[in-house]
């Protein structure tokens, strides 16, 4: 069975990772590595935010005074 990715272990990872070149203290074969390794954590969490921000829903009160429900991005168009 796949060990299911977790966004914030990921998140931790790059900025080890980040970390770790920004020390210069790798090897460029190293470097390399990393550098693979630190843009598929960012295409993860961004994948991973992007469908976190898809589900966010607000409640809102409509003009009646009643309470409806939109999406994200229909408050974004306001």
């Amino acid at each position: 069975m796949a060990k299911k990715k977790i966004f914030e272990t990921s998140l931790k990872r790059l900025e080890e990772i980040t970390n770790e070149m920004e020390k210069n203290e790798t090897t460029l074969e190293n470097s390399l590595k990393l550098y693979k390794e630190g843009v598929e954590e960012a295409m993860f969490c961004a994948e991973f935010l992007k469908n976190m921000e898809e589900q966010v829903s607000i409640l809102q009160k409509d003009a009646n005074g009643l309470f409806k429900l939109n999406s994200f991005y229909d408050m974004e168009e306001n």
